[in-house]
């Protein structure tokens, strides 16, 4: 219960403080670059982190969980109790975010004449849910296996340096007190080239749960980003494909690695 509470609580708090900076920056114009809101999402998980870290294991993210479980972290049983704990959060907090921002975001689609629902209020419902291209991006050009490659780089990534600076065979590893600042960091740097063209999810239950609450809200089908299922291709099965691909390198040449240098 203890862990379970910890991951809800913890995939709460980043999703909220994540996507409340895009929903500011569509609403009110008060970010202006990929930078500034790819560093609020890295302050959102180093916040999450140090919370709950002591509570949980702080993972916060399904893909994240995979890996732990495939690099033989944690056991396969308390798998799927993280995982609906992640999802809860994720679901809670697109709530959250519609409660705090449904009017206004009823007032802008008013102004800018959006029917909800349509293809047109993708414009709003990417303060929810991700998609490619990046609708505030027209340059992007992004097919579904691109997308899928993006999103799934970029988790195998931030898996990678999760296990590289938390492992005790890293001996360069940041001391405890710094881990989640490093571990938001790498959010933020992966956001800034991922989110051109894909918003950069990089965790399912970030983007499952608020899409939920967005489909049920009254954006139907613009909820998801095409016709073929993209929102499970690209923003569920690639990251956990690229966290469990992260956990397959540490383990197998990453760790020996390290442990044959120290010894």
């Amino acid at each position: 219960m203890k862990g379970f509470i910890g991951e809800m609580l913890g995939t709460f708090i980043l999703t909220l403080f994540g996507c409340s900076s895009v929903a500011v920056a569509v609403l009110f114009g008060e970010y202006n670059s990929i930078f500034q809101i790819g560093l609020v999402w890295g302050i959102a998980v180093t916040l999450a982190v140090f919370l709950t870290r002591h509570i949980c294991n702080a993972h916060l993210n399904p893909a994240v969980s995979v890996a732990m479980v495939v690099a033989g972290r944690m056991k396969a049983k308390m798998l799927p109790g993280y995982l609906v704990a992640q999802l809860a959060g994720g679901i809670m907090a697109g709530a959250m975010l519609y409660i705090l921002f449904g009017p206004s975001i009823a007032q802008y689609e008013l102004t800018h004449e959006i029917v909800r629902g349509t293809a047109a209020s993708v414009d709003t419902a990417r303060m929810f849910g991700e998609f490619y291209p990046n609708p505030g991006d027209a340059i992007a050009t992004v097919s579904l296996p691109l997308a899928m490659l993006a999103e799934g780089f970029g988790t195998m990534l931030l898996a990678l340096f999760i296990f590289g600076l938390t492992e005790d065979c890293n001996v360069g590893k940041p001391s405890s007190d710094l881990q989640p600042l490093f571990i938001g960091l790498t959010v933020s740097s992966i956001i800034f080239f991922v989110a051109p063209l894909t918003q950069a999810g990089l965790n399912p239950a970030r983007d499952f749960g608020p899409r939920l609450v967005a489909f049920v809200a009254g954006w139907g089908n613009a909820a998801l980003p095409d016709a073929v299922g993209g929102w499970f291709w690209v923003y569920i099965l690639a990251p956990i494909l690229g966290g469990a691909i992260a956990a397959l390198i540490f383990k197998y040449i990453l760790e020996p690695i390290n442990k044959n240098k120290n010894e």
